[in-house]
């Protein structure tokens, strides 16, 4: 089979809307194009029915009921949502968050503002495989904790953290659990129930739908959870969230989650199969590799590398074709390296050295063996130019070699 270019390997990143997703949302965008909350004529309770049907589909697959479906224009709203929102609701109760140092920004900036709002947060440390310990978590919680937020999956080094174990920590404490499952949801099975969360944040371009549209699981009984509103309108989602719906959006959401639904049993297992492939073929060519992350709990499609004594941004220019990502963040003028690669143990220089790579549904055995190869022929180029490399190779320790500075 011939490998065609470009190849796609950030899915973690986003990935492009199924073919029979974008099919059930074509005919919101023209013909069925009315407003759902317009409820005097069939033009509007067209929308209302595919919203609806949708909510549901959505729940299916969290295993919740369809009423505790909040529609949101993506993971980043969600997180916001529920900590800004129940940070206001719980306000009487208590000020204190708990959450990890490896959160996605949209939990982590929220935190900060809550912080400068009179809040205080707590940023559990995380292993060097990237695990929360539920022990930390527990320690944490104090009289006054109204929140606890941890990740189910993290976007960068794939480490799956123990969701369920924490959610059983936060009943006996009586204090709200929410996740931001973006990077799980449709990945994974798993259900609200059997991991016990008060909340969950969703996004549909994570799982094969369109961006700009998400949810947000909101509980209802045992505890029913309460959340002032961040937007004020028109009381959408019953009152929980402004703003006319994005019908083909929230369509085409339901749709990738029924398609992951069909897919749950079988794409977890090709994918984990496509990556182990890649990562056996990387590590018999290659040495000084680093795998970023927890070796077995890790989403199936995701594989986190170092390759030392190679710069990241070097070897994502000559992979040309090829589209991954590396361990640095460009922020303003500068680049930075990735906060969750220092968190787990790594120096600046292997945290720049780090390459992620994101397997999805498209991506095949011929792509993977493709890939392997071409990282292989580049780190080897690049690493001939450096002379850490043969030092290393000739069983001198870098870190403790003393350089000094010769002038003439």
């Amino acid at each position: 089979m011939t490998v065609i270019l470009p190849i796609y390997m950030d899915h973690l990143a986003t990935t492009p809307v199924a073919s029979e997703v974008f099919e059930a949302m074509r005919p919101y965008f023209c013909e069925l194009f009315g407003n759902p909350a317009s409820r005097s004529h069939s033009f509007g309770w067209v929308a209302e029915e595919a919203v609806e049907q949708a909510r549901a589909q959505v729940a299916h697959l969290l295993g919740c009921k369809p009423a505790e479906i909040v529609w949101t224009s993506g993971a980043t709203e969600a997180n916001n949502l529920a900590i800004k929102g129940v940070a206001a609701a719980y306000q009487e109760k208590g000020r204190h968050i708990v959450t990890s140092g490896i959160e996605h920004h949209a939990v982590l900036d929220t935190c900060r503002r809550l912080e400068r709002e009179g809040y205080q947060v707590t940023y559990l440390p995380v292993d060097n495989s990237g695990r929360v310990d539920p022990a930390d978590v527990e320690r944490a919680i104090r009289r006054d904790t109204i929140l606890i937020s941890i990740m189910a999956a993290n976007n960068e080094i794939g480490t799956l953290q123990p969701i369920a174990e924490i959610g059983r920590i936060a009943k006996r404490h009586g204090v709200l659990f929410h996740t931001d499952a973006a990077q799980f949801v449709g990945k994974l099975p798993f259900s609200v129930d059997d991991w016990q969360v008060d909340l969950l944040s969703a996004s549909a371009h994570k799982c094969y739908g369109p961006k700009g549209a998400g949810a947000l699981y909101v509980r209802m009984t045992k505890p029913r959870v309460r959340l002032i509103p961040q937007m004020d309108g028109g009381g959408h989602e019953k009152g929980r969230r402004s703003g006319t719906l994005n019908v083909p959006g929230c369509v085409g959401f339901g749709a990738a989650c029924a398609l992951a639904e069909r897919e749950l049993q079988t794409q977890p297992v090709r994918l984990r199969a496509l990556r182990e492939r890649l990562r056996s073929e990387l590590w018999s060519g290659l040495d000084y590799l680093r795998l970023n992350g927890h070796p077995t709990e890790r989403l199936p499609g995701n594989l986190n590398i170092a390759f030392e004594f190679v710069e990241g941004e070097s070897l994502l220019m000559a992979l040309k074709g090829i589209a991954v990502s590396s361990g640095s963040a460009c922020t303003s003028a500068t680049v930075e390296p990735s906060y969750v690669l220092l968190a787990i143990g790594l120096n600046a220089e292997l945290a720049h050295a780090s390459i992620r790579f994101g397997l999805g549904r498209s991506n095949t055995e011929e792509e993977v063996d493709y890939v392997a190869a071409r990282v292989i022929e580049n780190v080897n180029r690049l690493r001939a130019l450096s002379p850490l490399y043969e030092m290393a190779r000739d069983g001198i320790d870098v870190k403790d070699t003393q350089w000094s500075l010769r002038t003439c």
